[in-house]
């Protein structure tokens, strides 16, 4: 039987949404003890208990109601007056949604692309480059990056869009920069940036709403010219300033 802690991981890795619940206090006569653990799933489903009864079915329809949030709670459960159950004792139940990683999908693997999965890698997000040209992917010494070698386009198709989801755009053409973010310009993401001038940038965001892809308002959610200012030059100084972004929006969410 696997371990409630391998449980957790699982959830900290997969896709689906998941919010673990700790009773840490119980009042009186009621189900439970401190310490019971449960994960509760974005379908319903749980792992573990808190106790059973109703206090476990109300646990789980406040950890559902929870779930796109990332702010930990704590509940008190009065088994009397809360729940009408006649033990009439009480417990303290800690609700935290599970922490997963964050999907970053980098569209381009030249040099900025590389090193940016390479530092977001170690910062914690779930890297997917993907780039069509042949060899592209030759010298990426990272065995734990997902390393796509097909047209961009092909790939957009396949995404599960939610907000979890990062898109950084810095292929090597112009033209695969507006086609990308053509199709994932009214997508649900938490972040969207597309390298290149203010210039190159204007241009392509004003075509997209002169032909209705895009409104004005959704555009300006879009973050380009990318990343944090400063005077970055090189791949890796742009890397950086990209990927200081990527952290400060995932840190205000």
């Amino acid at each position: 039987m696997e371990s409630f802690y391998h449980k957790l991981l699982e959830a900290e890795q997969g896709e689906k949404q998941a919010v673990i619940c700790i009773v840490t206090k119980i009042h009186g006569s009621a189900p439970g003890k401190p310490g019971m653990k449960m994960l509760v799933y974005e379908d319903g489903s749980i792992t573990g208990t808190v106790g059973g009864g109703a206090i476990e079915k109300d646990v789980i329809d406040k950890a559902l109601s929870m779930m796109q949030t990332s702010t930990p709670l704590y509940f008190s459960f009065n088994l009397k007056t809360d729940l009408n159950m006649d033990c009439g004792g009480g417990a303290d139940v800690y609700i935290e949604p599970v922490n997963q990683k964050k999907k970053l999908y980098i569209f381009g693997g030249g040099h900025i692309g590389k090193a940016l999965s390479e530092f977001a890698f170690t910062l914690g997000f779930d890297v997917i480059v993907i780039d069509e040209r042949e060899g592209i992917f030759n010298d990426y010494k990272n065995e734990k990056l997902l390393l796509i070698n097909k047209h961009f386009t092909e790939v957009i198709h396949d995404i599960k869009f939610d907000k979890k989801s990062y898109f950084v755009i810095v292929t090597h053409k112009h033209i695969h920069d507006a086609d990308i973010l053509k199709l994932l310009c009214n997508k649900t993401s938490a972040y969207l940036g597309m390298i290149g001038s203010r210039t190159k940038v204007e241009k392509i965001i004003k075509d997209l709403v002169d032909h209705n892809y895009l409104t004005e308002e959704a555009s300006k959610l879009i973050d380009s010219p990318i990343g944090i200012k400063f005077k970055a030059i090189t791949p890796n100084e742009i890397a950086i300033s990209i990927l200081a972004k990527l952290i400060d929006v995932r840190n205000s969410l």
